[in-house]
């Protein structure tokens, strides 16, 4: 659950429940192109979630330590990189888990 503040100016904050909508978690399970996914070769798909991974740990590595260098918005952008590497992998794991498997 995350708070609505969009309606500040009452005073009152209110609960909203977050969907559960897969697309909704990660917008790039939206796009056009995304059900390509399933499509991919195993052996292609698995090398790049395993770059995916690599990539996204890197960033956050890379944010937290320019966080630590007081450098917010270099930290910002890793950040960024980060989020993005791990939507693309989930992405690649929505696609080809077992309901996906011929």
């Amino acid at each position: 659950m995350y708070v609505d503040l969009s309606n500040r100016a009452s005073g009152a904050a209110s609960l909203t429940p977050r969907s559960n909508k897969p697309e909704v978690r990660n917008p790039l399970l939206a796009l056009p192109s995304a059900a390509r996914a399933a499509d991919m070769p195993a052996p292609a798909r698995d090398w790049l979630l395993a770059l995916l991974q690599d990539l996204r740990r890197e960033a956050q590595e890379r944010a937290k330590k320019a966080w630590a260098t007081r450098k917010p918005p270099l930290a910002c952008y890793w950040l960024a990189v980060a989020v993005y590497a791990g939507h693309i992998g989930r992405v690649l794991r929505h696609f080809t888990g077992p309901a996906h498997h011929g």
